[in-house]
């Protein structure tokens, strides 16, 4: 059968995307055991794993620029999972970080209309995921800042009001939410998560991943798998399985 006939006879495959929206922490999670790879192989014949991090991004940016990654007339329908990854930036310490910093109730209502406009492009709240920053390892990120002829520009604290406003907004709009700063500190050292203090260690990476699978797992469990296994496909007349 040519190439043309085949395509004319068969419906277009359209893979369901599963959106990573966030800041570097979500740029850095297709790298090498990161944690949209991990979810990315687990997803590969049922969905796309989409990577939209942006590093040194905050929410006051990401508000701005979501209305252009998901529009009705870029396929808004086929979006199945959404996580949202931010606060690591804009709980910056205004008097040392002003430009990535966002104060707190400005953050937390930049997350809430993040997901409003994602409820506008009928992507249900039972489909967005937010997540919490990780934790902050002071000693370590602040090595990283004076390297960089800098100040500790972070604290852990401060990360934790942030923190604590993202469990609050996905409450108040009805979404799931994964509260990786608290979870870490369960683990007393919880250093070996992070790399510099800041961004995740091949062990946080595999921390976010293991805890971030069962919530997508769930709501992703009902999707087939698309095209079928190579043995159940009829070698005799592959047209019957395949178009």
């Amino acid at each position: 059968m040519a190439l043309a006939e085949a395509a004319a006879r068969g419906r277009l495959l359209r893979w369901p995307r599963v959106l990573l929206f966030g800041d570097s922490i979500t740029e850095y999670s297709f790298q090498e055991n990161g944690w949209g790879t991990y979810l990315a192989e687990r997803l590969v014949r049922k969905c796309d794993v989409v990577n939209r991090g942006f590093s040194g991004y905050n929410t006051r940016w990401a508000k701005l620029i979501l209305p252009r990654l998901i529009t009705e007339n870029t396929g808004a329908d086929s979006i199945v999972a959404v996580t949202i990854f931010f606060g690591a930036n804009d709980s910056a310490l205004k008097e040392l970080n002003p430009k990535q910093h966002v104060p707190l109730e400005e953050y937390a209502a930049n997350l809430k209309g993040m997901v409003q406009y994602l409820k506008s492009m009928d992507i249900t709240p039972d489909r967005i995921i937010l997540i919490t920053p990780p934790p902050l390892q002071e000693s370590a990120w602040e090595k990283e800042c004076l390297a960089k002829g800098d100040k500790l520009n972070r604290s852990n604290a401060t990360t934790g009001q942030y923190a604590q406003a993202c469990v609050q907004v996905a409450r108040e709009c009805g979404t799931d939410v994964l509260d990786l700063w608290t979870l870490m500190q369960k683990n007393q050292d919880f250093s070996s998560y992070l790399s510099d203090g800041l961004h995740l260690s091949t062990k946080g990476n595999s921390f976010l991943a293991a805890q971030l699978w069962p919530r997508l797992e769930n709501k992703l469990s009902a999707l087939p798998s698309l095209l079928p296994y190579w043995r159940e496909v009829d070698h005799t007349n592959p047209e019957a399985s395949l178009l």
